[in-house]
């Protein structure tokens, strides 16, 4: 097979199920993990009502937790499938492979290299994980032996694609030492399909991926980008000259825990199967972003996931997940 054949289709495309790791790693909440299983155990009731979600899981102890919180949520369990594999944390948005289809319908996957965001030195098992789901799947997989994490992208899956300078091109947490823009964006064109990289500016106060576009600017349709009121105002002007329409989100009021800023940002939603989930936080913009985001998903259920608890571990649900076209 050719990589060159195949495209990331957008996050709207039908999935065929939906990725996740089940929480284990204290350490990522500190003094605050006893919510988190409940919290998850949410998101999976919603997810399981619209498609499958496969659930990486450390073993049989945990797996059985799983089952327990996942049955008294009222999640669909006929919809739930277990993955015995030890994850050093539950970000699969970074270090699941990306599922890439070809004009034929034929499936693969595409296995990033992952280095715990240039950041943190555990994270060998989790950069293992595209090799375990491609054995399990029985699918190929290409190799393009580059550092890049899910969330660092996002793709209308027409060859357009959106990231950030501060992520990709930053000396700071530099995921990719020695290559330039241009065989950057020459990497993700052969194994994304992608045709145009458009390069925003920063991503959001509190990031500790020093700039994940999901948390600053998505695509919503193949012309439509929704962009964080905080963004720099010159996203706004890059991302019209590409030809897109610009939808502004709101953004919660600064959110801090133990005097550090949390990424709390409505653009991490997560869309599956005639739903999306959008993270919310207590907050007075809650309801006005809600309502932003129904405005552009009118074919789909827009529905909130209180994350208050869930942003202290540094990510939301779009972080959390990673989608499996059909």
């Amino acid at each position: 097979m050719n990589a060159r054949e195949f495209r990331m289709p957008a996050e709207w495309a039908r999935h065929a199920a939906t990725w996740i790791a089940w929480p284990h790693n204290r350490e990522d909440w500190p003094g605050r993990f006893a919510p988190i299983p409940w919290v998850y155990g949410e998101i999976v009731r919603k997810l399981s009502a619209v498609e499958r979600v496969r659930i990486l899981v450390r073993d049989e102890a945990l797996e059985r937790q799983a089952r327990r919180v996942l049955e008294k949520c009222g999640a669909r369990m006929e919809a739930v499938e277990f993955f015995r594999r030890e994850t050093d944390r539950v970000w699969t948005r970074d270090y699941c492979p990306l599922f890439v289809r070809n004009g034929r319908g034929e499936h693969a996957l595409v296995a990033w290299r992952f280095n715990g965001w240039a950041k943190y030195p555990n994270h060998k098992r989790d950069a293992a994980v595209p090799g375990f789901v491609a054995k399990k799947l029985k699918l190929p997989a290409f190799a393009p032996g580059m550092v890049l994490e899910g969330g660092s992208i996002d793709v209308n899956g027409e060859g357009l694609l959106l990231t950030t300078e501060e992520c990709l091109l930053s000396g700071v947490q530099q995921r990719n030492p020695g290559m330039s823009r241009e065989e950057i964006e020459a990497r993700l064109g052969e194994y994304l399909g992608v045709r145009q990289v458009i390069w925003l500016k920063t991503g959001i106060a509190g990031d500790d991926t020093h700039g994940h576009v999901d948390d600053l600017a998505r695509f919503v349709d193949a012309e439509t980008v929704v962009l964080v009121a905080d963004a720099d105002p010159a996203d706004a002007v890059t991302l019209r000259r590409a030809g897109l329409k610009v939808v502004r989100l709101p953004m919660p009021r600064p959110l801090f825990f133990d005097g550090v800023r949390v990424p709390a940002s409505y653009a991490n939603f997560y869309i599956a199967n005639g739903l999306v989930l959008v993270p919310t936080f207590n907050d007075a913009n809650d309801r006005a972003a809600l309502n932003a985001l129904a405005k552009v998903f009118r074919d789909r259920e827009v529905v909130g996931i209180n994350c208050t608890e869930l942003i202290w571990g540094l990510g939301a649900l779009h972080c959390m997940t990673q989608q499996q076209p059909e």
